[in-house]
């Protein structure tokens, strides 16, 4: 007699609720304390108290008596020093996207090639990066010294004559001149930038470009273009802030002249803060800047950065 075994199947366990899964929020709380303990020291409460201060008429001595409410932003409105600050930082920011960025994406295509001495190319490009912007100040003063300075010997071994004579102390130079060295300091961050994502993005994309008959130029426009769109958007806007809170470079190289033609929103918040005593004024000033920067970073998130923001959180999910 054959007996047939019946086959064994999974019996289900009954579906219930499932466990709530319990956070170790003690333990978030106890890591996250020192962070936020130094956030608020070093970041908030000097918010605040520029705040607080920019309702006063207030010389830095002793404590903020002479409330005088909101008259130092109403000052600052008016104040033409202020709009000038303001279309210098515009114009440095034009200048910095228009022509900086662009160069040094187009150099970071260039050192992405197979090229002789390529490693050392990247390193000599990343070096003025490295020196502190003070450094750079000094270095840049003694070339841009009428006398003996470098720069009027290029100009003359190149037939220019005295065209940069007085390179920062000419109104009509002083902008320029200083985005030069804005621009010498900073390229080879946005080209390490830019070249750290070209490298990320995979060959067989432009080896299927060229298969279907793709040359140079299409293959950048339509591939890696857009792949770069995320790094370029970050560069923009790391560009943009920084242009905004320019001061230690403008303040040793110029020291916001001539005729304060090339002070900007960080300059004057100094002189009016430290060298005339108008804390107050100066604290409207920087209450200003915070917030010209904050109000940018915002709508830049918003309405820039919003998909790359996305992607990266999405993949931080997938990875849980």
């Amino acid at each position: 007699m054959v007996t047939i075994e019946r086959p064994v199947t999974a019996t289900r366990a009954p579906a219930g609720p499932r466990p709530r899964r319990r956070r170790p929020w003690p333990t978030i709380a106890v890591f996250l304390a020192p962070a936020l303990l130094l956030f608020g020291l070093l970041v908030l409460a000097p918010i605040a108290v520029a705040g607080y201060a920019s309702f006063f008429t207030w010389n830095g001595f002793g404590v903020p008596t002479e409330f005088v409410g909101a008259e130092n932003f109403r000052r600052l409105l008016a104040d033409e020093v202020f709009a000038g600050d303001l279309r210098r930082t515009l114009l440095l920011v034009g200048l910095s996207i228009g022509v900086q960025l662009p160069f040094s994406l187009a150099l970071a295509m260039l050192l992405h090639q197979p090229l002789r001495g390529r490693r050392a190319y990247r390193l000599v490009f990343f070096a003025p990066y490295v020196l502190s912007e003070v450094v750079t100040a000094v270095l840049f003063t003694m070339i841009f010294s009428p006398n003996q300075g470098l720069a009027n010997h290029v100009t003359r071994l190149i037939g220019l004559g005295d065209l940069g004579a007085t390179w920062l102390a000419d109104t009509r130079t002083v902008m320029f001149s200083l985005f030069l060295v804005i621009s010498w300091k900073y390229f080879g961050f946005h080209t390490l930038l830019y070249l750290a994502a070209r490298q990320g993005i995979p060959q067989e994309l432009h080896d299927a470009a060229a298969t279907d008959g793709a040359g140079p130029w299409r293959a950048f426009r339509h591939i890696t273009l857009p792949l770069l769109g995320p790094t370029i958007r970050i560069s923009v806007f790391l560009s943009v802030l920084g242009t905004i809170q320019l001061f230690d470079m403008v303040w040793v190289l110029t020291g916001g002249g001539p005729i304060r033609s090339s002070e900007t929103l960080a300059v004057t918040m100094f002189q009016e803060g430290f060298k005339r005593f108008q804390v107050g004024y100066a604290s409207a000033i920087s209450m200003a800047i915070f917030l010209i920067s904050l109000v940018f970073g915002l709508l830049y998130q918003r309405f820039v950065l919003r998909r790359d923001l996305e992607g990266a959180i999405t993949t931080m999910g997938d990875r849980r």
